[in-house]
């Protein structure tokens, strides 16, 4: 199929250095931020695929500063491979695909931003870890991304989300919901407002030790789930992390953080029964090994000793905005329900909660780890 959408694929991927035939294009249904599609083209009777993506420049408002973090990372990802002798280098990070003028993005008449990738063959994705050694696997491949980009300046890269892990700002952004209840919604939110307002100096614990001189500042990833990572189909081993949108400056907590989150729970994001919610330390102890096994090369001691409490600050940060959209008539994050945004708000706040109860053990766990 040539237009798909109202747009001609045929023409749009013509925009980008492929010297090879076109033959059908359509839309993948995978991701919820870009609209994306699969480009099938002809080369010597051979197929080959690219992905052929619109970028949300309402989500990203500046196009221009993600793909310059997306093409300096991607270059200096498949440097740092090659170093290592490792082969088949366009399934170890997402190849770039160039326009025909040499740019990392193509811009057509409506003022959509347009870029293509190589497509990654015979991968998988998984939507949550169900054993710890996945939790693992993933701690490492973030580990190692990591590690690739410590020798890169992160004065190099644009903050193309500006304050996006600024606990005091979140707060105030609450503060601010809570005296409007412009939807009406604080007497319904109380309790979480008050968990909020209690522990609104873990917020900004991370971005104090920074301001110390404690945590510096390093190339951070800042979306670590584990859908962005490819497992290898045959194998079961990490290939590739995808999704290189929110790369820019952070501190490596931000990352080690949102694993901890995301990774060892067992519970929805939007659960409403509580009881399921709770960090289960056998998937926090995989996560930091894996983690480690990397990134311990180029962490400092000070780094390391901030890691067990990453993820409350993380947690907590998103709840905080959760509740925030909550109170405001959720204009942000995109509900199914009526409290929903309030359930997500609720299920980070448990973890929140169950992360404090277990930190001593995760502290000294990760110090054990040398």
């Amino acid at each position: 199929m040539t237009e798909v959408n109202g747009f001609n694929l045929e023409k749009l991927i013509s925009q980008f250095q492929i010297v090879a035939e076109f033959v059908e294009g359509h839309a993948w249904t995978k991701g919820h931020i870009n609209d994306t599609y699969i480009i099938t083209c002809r080369q010597g009777g051979t197929p080959i695929r690219y992905i052929l993506q619109r970028i949300n420049h309402h989500v990203f408002p500046y196009p221009e500063l993600v793909m310059h973090n997306v093409k300096l990372t991607t270059e200096h990802l498949r440097k740092k491979i090659g170093e290592e002798n490792s082969h088949d280098l366009t399934r170890r990070t997402m190849t770039l695909v160039p326009t025909r003028g040499g740019a990392p993005y193509y811009r057509d008449r409506d003022g959509n931003y347009w870029r293509a990738y190589v497509f990654i063959e015979r991968v998988t994705s998984m939507h949550v870890a169900v054993l710890p050694a996945q939790a693992g696997q993933v701690g490492r491949a973030f580990g190692l991304f990591q590690k690739r980009l410590a020798d890169l300046s992160p004065e190099k890269v644009q903050e193309t989300i500006p304050d996006f892990h600024n606990g005091l700002l979140r707060v105030e952004a609450l503060e601010k919901a809570a005296a409007a209840d412009s939807a009406g919604r604080v007497a319904g939110a109380q309790a979480a407002i008050d968990f909020c307002r209690q522990q609104r100096d873990v917020a900004s614990l991370l971005l104090e030790a920074h301001e110390r001189g404690d945590l510096p500042m390093r190339i951070t990833h800042n979306d670590t789930k584990i859908d962005n990572v490819l497992f290898d189909c045959d194998s079961g081993e990490v290939v590739c992390i995808v999704d290189l949108d929110t790369v820019m400056p952070g501190l490596a907590h931000y990352d080690f953080g949102d694993m901890m989150r995301t990774l060892t729970s067992p519970a929805d994001e939007d659960e409403r029964n509580l009881a399921k919610v709770t960090m289960r330390m056998e998937y926090f102890e995989e996560l930091a090994k894996g983690y480690l096994a990397e990134a311990g090369e180029f962490l400092s001691q000070a780094e390391r000793g901030h890691l067990a409490i990453s993820g409350k600050v993380i947690t907590l940060i998103l709840g905080i905005r959760f509740l925030t959209d909550h109170l405001n008539g959720d204009t942000y994050f995109r509900v199914h329900r009526e409290g929903q945004n309030l359930d997500r708000a609720r299920v980070q706040f448990k973890m929140v909660e169950s992360m404090l109860e277990q930190e001593e053990a995760m502290k000294s766990f990760i110090a054990a780890l040398g």
